[in-house]
């Protein structure tokens, strides 16, 4: 073996007989050192995005608009930026910690506003204010010795050296030129000055080299004129001079005559230094992003799929944490604000701006211009940072490092400027065929393309906005044609490579597993389906549900129409729940009571309130008195009917003012003995089986009596008394009601009321609990059953189109007519489409070209 050498097999049989975790660590530092500009650029990102000042600004915007956009590599002189920056940054922030500054002496008051001049500059005093410099300042020496490892610390100054060898007389000629015309700067004009400054093309490298020796020839001959008027000049001066001497009006004007051209020659020396100074640092800048849209080679790739993955991200991000992009919606929830038909400002606004960037990179990407999408880049870079670190904080009034959705949205951001800058520096593909879904054919890709299929008018935008910006001589509706088409024919292709890979043979029956498999697991989903309602409604309330128990509960009695004799509420502590001895004995009392005992199974001891309710009428009976006599005679006339009208109120956190009004007609009132009907009227008892003392509460707004609890289901018994107080304000008139078969007894006059409280449905799952059994088999089982029998039926029509052999050639004609459309050839593309229209127009034809080779 001629490259044999033992010392090397055996350091390589040392490696391999290492442990896993160290060659894990071994591997992790060998990543790290070929990815230590990521490094560098992660850090330096992560100090701006919990320092957010503008110390930390200009870093991350450099690495977007000159690290990242370098060919092949960022230069030194980048790196050389970053450390010198970063070392300043450090210096100035540990100047100002000192106590002495003015705004430094209320830190606790000041730290959290977001346009506190320190707080924007970034140096406010605080802890830990350099600790992320360092880390900063440590990867970018890092980085530093790793380019001096390998040697490309510092080959742009040699690659500079070696490409200006050959323009070394040039050049000496060129700068003897300058020199002259410096010399003579105290009389050269701002023309010749400007003239002197020569910038650099990479196409105009040649003609400067050969009329360098004609604009030295120049140069010189424009330096000797003007040095030649500035002497004729000076000798005008001293001639005039001389012959005024004799005035002193004369004399003091030629004294200012040279102050005003002393004066012109330096603004012409301020002027052509500006000038100068500009164009150092316009020419550089102007040269390198001319380089960066005309290079002279390119490695062609493609990450449009990444940056739009990154801007679903971010699309993501905005629509489940928008309330950090808005005022005061801290505690705001986006499913709640769009069902109260509200669309927040600060989620409108996110939302159009990011789609509004994802439509403008796809048309950048179809139409491939490297210029546009530098622009684009330039805009967004400093858009996005001044509306991040400067808009954003007066918005939310709370500071960029305490907003944390914000600072995720500005990494995902920031991987979207990474992957523009790789995009920009490679530049765009020469040709853009299909979807990227489309580019292999396998299970993965078929359920991914169909799942992009199914969003909603994505498909549909993505086509018309291929069309708007693709060059093509075929209409909308032949270009979405072509694309159905091409889905259709992808989807097909999948089936049947799939049916390549695992093969079924002849005459062999269908095998248990695929059978049971897919089949068991249809069968399980189509009757979930038919059953969901009566499944949902049951466990929903069983097992997910909670408990509602009333806020209030009132009860007003009526006679006969009039006004109200009684009126009472319970609340707070009136209104009881019962203890586990309570409940038992409750359950105790209608022992062999089936009916009541098949109600009692749906209820725990925490689902039942106790109302007690005060005998005494809350308000006084104003009756007039033509109202008061006609209802004696109504209760004098035994053979016309009376009616006693009990309504109760029950409400509920979420389900208020629920109120059910139950009538009585006069036989069901019994009146002891009959001839006290007027004398009820007269401060006498009277006894009214009206009381229902239990009552349902359920989840809607109907609260029901339980007939299943009352004795013989009968209403209980209770005592009706007009009381009448005589005073010196007037007669006063109330009702006092008392119950007969209390529970618990008092001697107080009062009524016991049963409150029986349905659960409800978690607030998350009450838009599917509100439809009800019949809502949801209207809306969601029929709605499904609807899709699922399009899968069924009507397959007939169209065998012809997906029963399909071989889709290879109808395939390659697809990508075809992609092919030729970018290459600029539009009538290839025309006859290219007539083709595939004509072969699925004709079933004959179809039949030859998908036949098996």
């Amino acid at each position: 073996r001629m490259f044999h050498d033992d010392e090397l097999e055996e350091s390589e049989k040392f490696y391999v007989g290492q442990p896993r975790v160290l060659l894990l660590i071994y591997a992790l530092y060998n990543t790290l050192v070929a990815r230590s500009e990521m490094v560098c650029y992660f850090v330096i990102i992560l100090n701006h995005m919990v320092s957010a000042s503008m110390i930390t600004l200009v870093l991350p915007i450099l690495i977007f608009l000159w690290a990242m956009l370098s060919v092949p590599r960022p230069s030194k002189r980048f790196w050389m930026t970053a450390i010198v920056y970063t070392e300043v940054a450090i210096v100035i922030k540990y100047f100002f910690q000192f106590g002495f500054f003015p705004w430094n002496k209320y830190v606790d008051y000041t730290k959290d506003k977001p346009y506190h001049p320190p707080n924007i500059i970034g140096i406010e005093k605080k802890e830990g204010y350099v600790h992320y410099d360092l880390v900063q300042l440590l990867a970018l020496f890092f980085h530093r010795s790793i380019l001096k490892c390998h040697g490309l610390w510092d080959e742009d100054e040699k690659g500079d050296s070696s490409s200006n060898k050959e323009d070394t007389d040039d050049e000496l000629s060129l700068t003897g030129g300058r020199r002259d015309s410096s010399a003579s700067l105290k009389s050269v004009n701002l023309a010749a000055s400007v003239e002197s400054i020569h910038v650099h093309f990479p196409e105009q490298q040649t003609a400067i080299r050969r009329k360098s020796s004609s604009s030295v020839s120049q140069l010189s001959h424009r330096s000797s004129f003007s040095s030649h008027r500035s002497k004729r000049g000076s000798t005008s001066t001293r001639n005039s001079s001389q012959k005024g001497s004799s005035v002193l009006s004369i004399k003091q004007k030629s004294r200012k005559e040279l102050l005003m051209e002393k004066f012109r020659e330096q603004m012409i020396k301020a002027k052509a230094f500006t000038i100068k100074k500009t164009l150092q640092v316009y020419v550089p800048i102007r040269q390198f992003f001319y380089n960066l849209i005309h290079p002279d080679y390119s490695a062609v790739t493609d990450v449009y799929v990444l940056m739009f993955l990154a801007d679903t991200v971010d699309f993501i991000i905005i629509v489940f944490g928008f309330w950090a992009f808005g005022k005061h919606s801290a505690a705001a929830d986006i499913t709640s604000s769009l069902s109260e038909d509200q669309v927040p400002e600060a989620f409108l606004v996110m939302v159009l701006i990011q789609f509004g960037t994802m439509v403008v990179d796809r048309a950048l990407y179809l139409k491939k211009t490297v210029m546009g999408k530098v622009i684009f880049q330039v805009i967004l870079v400093f858009g996005i940072h001044f509306w991040m670190f400067f808009i954003l904080p007066g918005v939310t009034e709370r500071k960029f490092s305490q907003n944390t959705v914000a600072q995720l949205w500005y990494f995902v951001k920031c991987v979207y400027f990474g992957l523009s800058a790789y995009q920009i520096r490679c530049g765009y593909p020469t040709r853009v065929l299909g979807n990227f879904l489309t580019k292999s054919y396998n299970y993965v890709n078929l359920f991914l393309f169909q799942g992009f299929r199914l969003v909603p008018f994505l498909t549909e935008l993505r086509a018309v906005m291929d069309w708007v910006w693709t060059d093509t001589t075929l209409s909308l509706s032949s270009w979405i044609c072509v694309e159905d088409i091409y889905a259709h024919i992808f989807i097909l292709k999948c089936w049947r490579e799939s049916e390549k890979r695992y093969p079924q043979p002849r005459g062999q029956k269908k095998k248990k597993v695929v059978k049971y498999g897919m089949g068991g697991m249809i069968i399980v989903l189509l009757i979930c389906i038919v059953w969901f309602p009566l499944l949902f409604m049951s466990l929903i309330k069983s097992v997910a549900g909670i408990t509602n128990k009333p806020l209030d509960v009132s009860i007003t009695i009526t006679l006969g129409g009039y006004q109200p004799i009684f009126t009472m509420s319970a609340q707070q502590s009136q209104l009881k729940d019962l203890n586990q001895t309570g409940f038992n004995a409750f359950l105790g009392s209608y022992r062999g009571n089936t009916a009541a005992l098949q109600f009692l199974e749906g209820y725990g001891k925490e689902d039942i309130t106790l109302a007690d309710l005060e005998g005494n009428s809350n308000s006084l009976w104003t009756i007039s008195p033509p109202s008061r006599e006609k209802m004696i005679q109504g209760l004098l006339d035994f053979s016309a009917e009376f009616t006693v009208v009990l309504s109760w109120s029950i409400q509920r956190p979420g389900l208020l003012n629920c109120i059910i009004c139950l009538r009585i007609l006069s036989p069901l009132i019994t009146l002891e003995p009959c001839s006290q009907r007027p004398t009820a009227l007269k401060s006498h008892n009277s006894h009214i089986k009206v009381y229902p003392y239990y009552i349902k509460a359920p989840s809607d707004s109907l609260a029901k009596p339980i007939k299943q609890l009352l004795t013989d289901c009968r209403w209980e018994n209770i005592t009706v008394s007009l009381v009448k107080n005589v005073s010196d304000e007037g007669v006063r008139e109330w009702w006092v009601l008392n119950q007969l078969g209390k529970r618990y007894k008092t001697s107080e006059e009062s009524l016991e009321l049963f409150i029986f409280s349905d659960k409800v449905s978690p607030p998350s799952l009450g838009f599917l609990a509100g439809y009800g059994i019949m809502g949801l088999y209207a809306s969601v089982v029929l709605v499904i059953g609807k899709f699922v029998r399009e899968f069924f039926s009507g397959i007939s029509h169209s065998i012809m189109f997906e029963e399909l052999p071989n889709v290879d050639r109808i395939l390659k004609l697809c990508t075809d007519i992609f092919l030729v459309r970018e290459t600029g050839e539009l009538e290839l593309e025309e006859d290219l489409y007539a083709k595939l229209i004509f072969l699925y127009r004709s079933p004959e034809t179809m039949i030859k070209w998908t036949r098996e080779k």
